[in-house]
């Protein structure tokens, strides 16, 4: 007889099995466990920040290899089909420099010099108007060097007015509650730079800057109300702005009836519909996509997120948005976790202009949004916006290692691994500036620096006030006695202390 026969015949019944449910949900609390134990380590953000930079960076580079072999392709030039993909690789090179560069640097020094890159961004955006600025694609927004490398300063005026709008808040982090305070100056130098952007014209630049100051107001704590007068005005300006010039009224008009021009001003939204359309589930491989033979124009800058729908199928536009919904998590707990106020601010500001900033390009090849030419971040073939983005992505991983935990555990344990190798300094812990007596309005320390409150004292510290105001009590009471007695003079509190010492040693033992 075998066991479990043994087992059935003193038992009566049959040992029923470990219910599959009861597995199931005991695996998942483990993994649930163990995922959180990790992100609870120090450099979890910081760990994160990188992975995410790399895995959308190959990606970018992969599906720029598959849409520009075709039309880099030009026997006229001798130009081959992998010259588009060189170039991006250089400014990925680049890029990767940049980052670094905003790893290893010291925030405190960016605050420092976030006036300076505001003023010199706002002269590049002037100077691009006159004919030291080039035109592409309808705007004059460049400045071409050379026949290879070109720079659009719109792109660095972002970042500049995210540090420089951070610094101001800060400054004013106790009066915010002003509206003089609020708006002046930042939303007056915000309106100068939307308009020099506007005179290009670059309506999707404009956006996007339209996305930082309202993100800046958002994390600096402006009142709820602001933003509804600031969204209702902005939507009409928008509404002015689309319905003034041919080409952007022709933009609105096709998004609305997208089929009444199929080969015209429909084409771009058409084809990227039908590529997303052709791809399914998993897409025809890489390579494949009959976008990358002219069906869709610009599809290694604007359109690219179409090109993955066909060739990675709807497996591969879900990995992305898992990506970029990870770089907004991450950069949320990175704001939240940091105690300096402005890298919070910063932090935070950055994040919601990237996602923002993805979620318009996705939006408007899916036909959610009119056609603005936003680029998709780390994917979208481009050199300024490319390194851009990564300078960004490197100021938020240096915000990562800023956190509290993560600078103990740097400076207790040491740099790490990646520390090591990318040779990054040990960040210094925050500390609040001391609060200075007597300081109201623009001059007060920001609301970092309040002490703590009575209940949070230590209570040696409670003790000894306690004691001294208790001691000060007495004497007076003391010195208002002396002084009621008729023809006796009150001695000087130093001249009293002074003469009879032990006396008042005697007091305070009899006190206590």
């Amino acid at each position: 007889m075998t066991a479990v026969e043994d087992r059935k015949s003193r038992d009566g019944a049959t040992p029923s099995p470990r219910p599959r449910r009861e597995r199931r949900e005991r695996g998942f609390v483990a993994f649930r466990t163990a995922l959180t134990a990790w992100l609870s380590r120090p450099l979890a953000s910081f760990h994160l920040i990188l992975a995410l930079t790399g895995v959308l960076t190959v990606i970018g580079i992969v599906m720029v290899l598959s849409a520009s072999s075709v039309a880099s392709y030009d026997p006229k030039t001798n130009s081959g089909i992998y010259a588009l993909f060189t170039k991006h690789v250089v400014f990925v090179a680049i890029g990767a420099v940049v980052f670094w560069v905003g790893l290893r640097i010291n925030l405190e020094r960016i605050r420092q010099l976030s006036a300076s890159m505001m003023v010199v961004c706002i002269g590049l955006l002037m100077l691009v108007l006159t004919p030291l600025g080039s035109d592409v694609n309808g705007s004059q927004g460049w400045f071409k060097i050379g026949s290879v490398l070109s720079f659009q300063p719109v792109e660095a005026a972002k970042v500049a007015l995210a540090f420089w709008g951070a610094h101001i808040l800060v400054i004013k982090y106790n009066v915010i509650n002003q509206w003089r305070h609020l708006l002046v100056p930042v939303v007056p130098i915000s309106l100068l730079v939307f308009a020099l952007v506007m005179m290009q014209p670059d309506l999707g630049a404009t956006v996007t800057l339209a996305v930082v100051l309202l993100a800046l107001l958002w994390f600096a704590g402006a009142p709820k109300r602001l933003f509804g007068v600031i969204l209702a005005g902005g939507l009409a300006g928008v509404l002015v702005l689309a319905l003034t010039a041919p080409y952007r009224l022709k933009r609105v008009l096709s998004f609305l009836s997208p089929d009444a021009d199929k080969l015209g001003d429909g084409l771009q939204a058409n084809q990227a519909k039908l590529a997303l359309a052709d791809g399914g589930l998993f897409g025809k491989g890489l390579g494949q996509g009959a976008s990358n033979w002219g069906y869709l124009p610009n599809v290694q800058n604007d359109f690219i997120f179409a090109l993955i729908g066909e060739e990675l199928g709807f497996i591969g536009c879900a990995v992305v948005l898992g990506l970029f919904a990870g770089i907004a998590i991450v950069g949320l707990r990175i704001a939240t976790r940091n105690l300096d106020p402005w890298i919070r601010i910063v932090a935070g500001t950055l994040t919601v202009f990237l996602v923002a900033q993805a979620g318009i390009n996705i939006g408007y090849v899916i036909g959610l949004l009119p056609v603005t030419g936003v680029t998709l971040p780390l994917i979208s073939y481009g050199g300024t916006s490319l390194v851009i983005t990564m300078l960004i992505m490197g100021i938020l991983a240096n915000a990562a290692r800023h956190e509290p935990e993560a600078v103990a555990a740097l400076r207790s344990q040491g740099p790490g691994k990646f520390g090591r190798l990318l040779r990054l300094p040990a960040p210094d812990p925050y500390r609040p500036p001391a609060k200075r007596k007597g300081t109201t309005g623009r001059g007060a320390a920001p609301r970092a620096a309040r002490p703590a409150p009575r209940a949070a004292r230590p209570a040696a510290a409670q003790e000894r006030r306690r004691s001294v105001r208790q001691r000060g009590t007495a004497q007076r009471g003391s010195a208002q006695r002396g002084s009621a007695e008729p023809g006796r003079r009150t001695p000087v509190r130093g001249t009293a202390q002074r003469g009879a010492p032990k006396r008042g040693n005697a007091n305070r033992r009899g006190h206590r």
